[in-house]
């Protein structure tokens, strides 16, 4: 949802209020609707004209407006709480009363405040009747007055993934133990004729069972997962704890064996264009291709023709089918080391839809028409059949330009992949002139040995075969965005504010500590980032201001409606290249499909009502991938490390709180924390305008984006914990000169002597 801009000009002041009179709830929530100016205690008491005696009890309503979910404070702001869509996935209680069932959103962020409870309404003549513990797709309505009171109407019962209880298995004298890895949940026994196959230290499945008159629950093994020091078992704690469906219904797998080839027969026949696949060498499927060649266009000099073909999954995941129903449920893939939780069965993911060299596979592909300064000129879609000529990674297509070919790239070089360089040379041109976000972070590769434990962990080369497929897909997601727009299509979004506010706040005030400036306009621009990150490049300050730069950013999201994306700097983008993994893809295929012409599978009247709910769910299970994936990244380097307890590394400050300081390890990625109680004979405060932890007396500093070495205390390896010991001095600061009180940590901490070195 975009942010209102802050008014130009002072909306027009109601009535003062008589002696003892406060304003309605409603009449708050009005102004505040009206004029998002008014953000804070002062400027709302000025508004309503309180006075004197009255100042105290308006203040009083604001925190009983703030605690009942109405308001919610931001630093020093407040603001409403953030509004329900018109539809919404919404999750009933086990226990609400079947007779008054009400709900939750299913997928809620809780910097918005807390969840709004909404009253589910259930009309005799309904055709979709839920029950307490279900989830489903609601339409949503918040009443006529500034007060939202939420009801629903249940459009769509939907599958639940329920979460399945995992644990250690623990032998001591009375039998066997469960050791939960969710820590809310609580130890059981095992009872002997449970345990099945299951040995000491495995990490097993159960199902919990009662027992006796006080119901006593007790664990049966239903599945032993295996040695929670392999990644199998590693990754499983993850898709357990965060509920990620890992295995397909009966029903699924059916209809993917079930279905057949696609034909010729309503598509162009591509086979002639020489399209390849660009992946890392080892992706288990292939859902795009590339092909350029200079325009032949006497009038577009220097212009190229650029072929994108992505793999047709809507010929087979039909709108209501039980494939296109799971699909929905996951939202997308989710990749670990080892293995990948995929969001459509093999059968469809890795045969039918594979582009797989030298095969026929049906595509919907994009033809663009670029010029010689990478400006677009015109585009269009079409349904196709076309065969890839070559299956290449992106070591193996760069090694080929940078002039080491090797038997499969040699023949290709002249025709396809130099005529590819070409032109993705001018869109390079177009690129810079478009100043999208510069923040090019590493990103750590995990590689695993064949006992499935960490073998290295290194940082991939950024290659410009990375951003040649990259910059492809972006234009081919932008036309997709344009060609649904002027046709006036339903299609989701890729969405990505601006920043809040709040944080450019104290993005200014950090890069002011480094003696940095950043533009003091609320009209930020991806430019003025790319400003300081430059700045920060010469001066050596690269590490902490990327990471605050980060840190200021939103964060991208599905969305049917539109307010572009701040992170490339375009007016409109949506996800059209990867519809084997993201659901949101599928969608604008067959948005495309339907607004087209292409064929009879494409986008239905009944999921364009549904599109603000699907949007809401899959952007909560891209942030669930994201979680499960880093919970399993940190767990397999903390059991990595667990034989390094007392080695010193070298690392690099990564966050700072009140209780202490986050450590990232430079060879491996891995992340520790200080606590602020160790860090030396001093009392160290939280100044969070410098995001830094610095000492009462002897102004020490330690800062966002130091470097440091740390000692390896202890290790939590199923957690995926790690615990350091700071040996590193910090810089100082005049103590005198750091300001305090309003920024105090709400607890001390006392020293606990000097460190050792």
């Amino acid at each position: 949802m975009a942010r209102a801009p802050r008014p130009l000009s002072n909306p027009k002041r109601p009535r003062q209020f008589a002696a003892g009179q406060l304003p309605s709830r409603e009449a708050i929530l009005e102004a505040m609707a009206n004029a998002p100016g008014l953000d804070g205690k002062r400027d709302l008491a000025k508004h309503f004209g309180i006075r004197g005696d009255m100042r105290t009890p308006f203040k009083v309503l604001l925190r009983e407006m703030e605690a009942d979910g109405l308001v919610q404070r931001s630093r020093r702001a407040l603001r409403r709480t953030a509004a329900l869509p018109a539809v919404a996935v919404l999750d009933i209680p086990a226990d609400a009363d079947p007779e008054d069932l009400h709900a939750f959103p299913a997928n809620w962020n809780e910097e918005e405040g807390e969840r709004p409870r909404v009253v589910v309404v259930q009309p005799r003549a309904a055709r979709v009747v839920p029950a307490p513990g279900d989830r489903i797709l609601a339409r949503i309505d918040s009443g006529d007055g500034p007060l939202p009171r939420y009801t629903a109407r249940a459009m769509k019962i939907l599958d639940k993934p329920r979460r399945g209880q995992i644990g250690i298995v623990r032998m001591d004298d009375d039998g066997a133990r469960l050791m939960p890895i969710d820590r809310k949940q609580k130890e059981m026994r095992i009872p002997a004729g449970d345990l099945g196959e299951a040995r000491d230290g495995d990490l097993v499945e159960i199902e919990v069972k009662v027992s006796g008159r006080l119901m006593i629950p007790r664990a049966k093994v239903v599945a032993v997962i295996g040695n929670p020091r392999s990644e199998g078992a590693v990754s499983l704690i993850a898709i357990h704890n965060l509920e990620i469906p890992y295995r397909f219904p009966s029903s699924v797998l059916k209809e993917a064996e079930a279905a057949a080839e696609a034909s010729l027969k309503g598509r162009e026949d591509w086979r002639d264009i020489p399209l390849v696949t660009i992946d890392p060498f080892d992706a288990k499927d292939h859902d795009d291709a590339v092909y350029a060649e200079p325009d032949a266009d006497a009038k577009n000099p220097g212009g190229h023709v650029i072929y994108v073909a992505i793999a047709d999954v809507a010929a087979y995941v039909r709108p209501g089918t039980a494939l296109d129903q799971e699909a929905c449920l996951r939202g997308n893939s989710v990749y670990f080391p080892d293995r990948v939780v995929p969001m459509l069965p093999e059968r469809i993911s890795n045969d039918l839809c594979s582009l797989k060299e030298g095969v026929n596979r049906p595509s919907l592909a994009v033809r663009m028409v670029i010029d010689a300064e990478g400006r677009k000129r015109r585009h269009g879609f079409h349904r196709v059949i076309f065969r890839s000529a070559a299956k290449l990674s992106y070591s193996q297509a760069q090694a080929a330009i940078d002039g080491r070919p090797d038997e499969k790239t040699r023949p290709i070089l002249e025709t396809i992949l130099k005529p590819l360089w070409r032109a993705y040379g001018t869109m390079v041109r177009a690129r810079e002139k478009r100043g999208p976000l510069d923040l090019d972070l590493p990103e750590r590769k995990i590689i695993l040995d064949a006992h499935g434990m960490v073998a290295d962990v290194h940082v991939p080369e950024r290659l410009d075969a990375h951003r040649l497929v990259e910059e492809m897909m972006i234009a081919a997601n932008v036309a997709a965005a344009e060609t649904l727009e002027k046709h006036r299509s339903a299609l989701l979004y890729r969405v990505h504010d601006t920043p809040s506010p709040e944080k450019l706040t104290a993005l200014r005030e950090f890069l002011s500590s480094l003696e940095l400036s950043f533009s003091k306009t609320a009209a930020v621009r991806p430019t003025d980032f790319n400003r300081v990150l430059a700045k920060a490049r010469q001066d050596g300050k690269t590490e902490q201001v990327s990471e605050m730069v980060l840190r200021s950013q939103a964060q991208a999201e599905y969305s049917a409606e539109n307010y572009g994306h701040f992170g490339l700097n375009l007016d409109r983008y949506a996800h059209f290249t990867s519809p084997i993994r993201r659901y949101a893809d599928l969608i604008v295929h067959r948005a495309l499909i339907t607004a087209l012409e292409l064929g009879k599978d494409g986008l239905t009247e009944g999921e364009i009502t549904r599109l603000p709910g699907v949007a809401q769910h899959i952007s909560a299970t891209e942030r669930r991938a994201m979680a499960a994936e880093r919970e399993t990244a940190d767990r397999l380097l903390a059991q990595f490390l667990a034989t390094k307890i007392g080695g010193q590394f070298e690392g690099r400050i990564s966050g700072v709180t009140r209780a202490g300081l986050f450590v990232r390890l430079r060879d491996t990625g891995a992340d520790g924390f200080i606590p602020a109680s160790t860090l030396g004979a001093d009392y160290y405060r939280y100044i969070e305008e410098r995001q830094a932890m610095i000492g009462d007396k002897t102004g020490e500093m330690f800062r966002l984006g130091d470097n440091v070495t740390v000692r390896l205390l202890e290790v939590a390896p199923v957690a995926g914990a790690l615990r350091f010991e700071l040996l590193s001095e910090g810089s100082r600061v005049n103590p005198s000169s750091i300001k305090r009180g309003t920024r105090r940590p709400s607890r001390s901490f006392a020293p606990k002597g000097r460190r050792k070195r």
